[in-house]
């Protein structure tokens, strides 16, 4: 199943122009990814909206002092950055349309997508719509993702992807577009 950039559109309407700049990639990325039914991929740009702002970020927003969480402490060492305060919590920021973060998500991710590290030198690619739309489904596969979207499972996925129930309104506005344009019985 492939979504039309009119359903995209449907889906996130503030994607405006955007959604005709990743339709492409974000039909390749979760056909190489099994998202592949009106369940899974209703919960999947769902989640990618509200991550993304409707596609309208890749990179993370953040002062210093915030991404400065993702350089020193507990949460830096839990995403497999360095202890010191060296700047690798800036360069492995939340990138791509779900924000892969941390060095560890990225080398995992850059040996998936690509067979070596480049990610960890070049994180940027990750804010290429390609790359941005195959590291989301990267990592909604590399989380059992689509078995919960099958079962309806929406607020799990969501705790696993923010750690929290963040942004659940906007996350289930989306769903229900979603599902009401992709998941309709066939006459």
């Amino acid at each position: 199943m492939t979504v039309t950039q009119q359903q995209l559109q449907i889906v996130m309407p503030s994607a405006r122009s955007q959604a005709g700049v990743f339709i492409s990639a974000l039909n390749t990325a979760m056909s190489h990814r099994n998202i592949n039914t009106p369940k899974r991929i209703a919960a999947f740009l769902a989640q990618v909206g509200h991550e993304s702002g409707q596609l309208q970020y890749v990179r993370e927003l953040g002062s210093d002092q915030y991404l400065s969480q993702y350089d020193t402490g507990a949460l830096a060492a839990r995403l497999g950055n360095t202890p010191e305060p060296d700047g690798d919590g800036q360069k492995y920021r939340g990138r791509g349309l779900i924000q892969i973060t941390g060095h560890s998500n990225y080398r995992l991710c850059s040996l998936d997508l690509f067979g070596d590290e480049r990610l960890l030198s070049l994180p940027e690619l990750l804010e290429q719509p390609q790359w941005a739309a195959e590291s989301a489904a990267w990592f909604w596969e590399q989380n059992g993702f689509n078995e919960l979207a099958d079962r309806d499972q929406f607020n799990s996925i969501t705790r696993r992807i923010n750690g929290g129930l963040n942004g659940l309104q906007n996350r289930l506005q989306l769903w229900a577009r979603a599902r009401a344009v992709l998941c309709q019985p066939s006459v």
